[in-house]
């Protein structure tokens, strides 16, 4: 397990150097997008229309940040439950986003679609909201407005922390950890 800088976009080379159990910190531009834009951007690559943002190379996190206090970049800012994404997953992979930002495990066509689409599933400690809010410097949103906390969010973010939890070779962290326990 590796202590990894990237800076975004997160290109195929990338992303097939990074390993189940790597802590990386990621610098530049990552996106927020939860159930309700994924469900949108899901319709219009259905019917081989443009995404209102270009997410290739792209990392999106799930999250729905709080409204920013006076003189913050954005408000509390955690990760939220990943399967509930998990339907909408190879599609966004195939399209060609690199990287996706939540908690807890996927089901295995989203482990299969990191392999096929040589991508990666990071998570986010949840409950540091207030720390990972610090690592944003900046935040818009840049589609989707009438989504509310769900619009689709452009964040530059700086040392931002997450896990690889499953790989493109087919690396799974939470087996790998599982495993460490389990009696023989």
């Amino acid at each position: 397990m590796a202590k990894i800088y990237i800076e975004t976009p997160l290109t195929r080379e990338k992303a097939v150097q990074l390993k189940a159990g790597d802590e990386v910190f990621l610098n530049g531009t990552i996106y927020v997008a939860r159930d309700a834009a994924h469900k949108r951007m899901i319709e219009l690559l259905k019917n081989n229309e443009e995404l209102p943002v270009n997410l290739k190379d792209q990392i999106i996190f799930y999250a729905g940040p709080t409204p920013p206090k006076p003189g913050q970049v954005i408000g509390s800012i955690a990760p939220t439950t990943a399967s509930r994404m998990d339907p909408y997953t190879p599609a966004m992979y195939e399209y060609g986003v690199k990287g996706k930002i939540g908690k807890g495990p996927r089901s295995n066509e989203v482990k299969e679609a990191c392999v096929k689409y040589e991508a990666v599933c990071l998570s986010a400690v949840g409950g540091l909201s207030a720390l990972l809010a610090n690592k944003v410097k900046s935040a818009e949103v840049v589609a989707y407005d009438d989504l509310g906390p769900e619009a689709i969010r452009k964040l530059t973010v700086e040392d931002f922390p997450v896990l690889v939890v499953y790989d493109a070779h087919g690396g799974d962290l939470y087996e790998q950890e599982i495993a460490k326990y389990r009696k023989i």
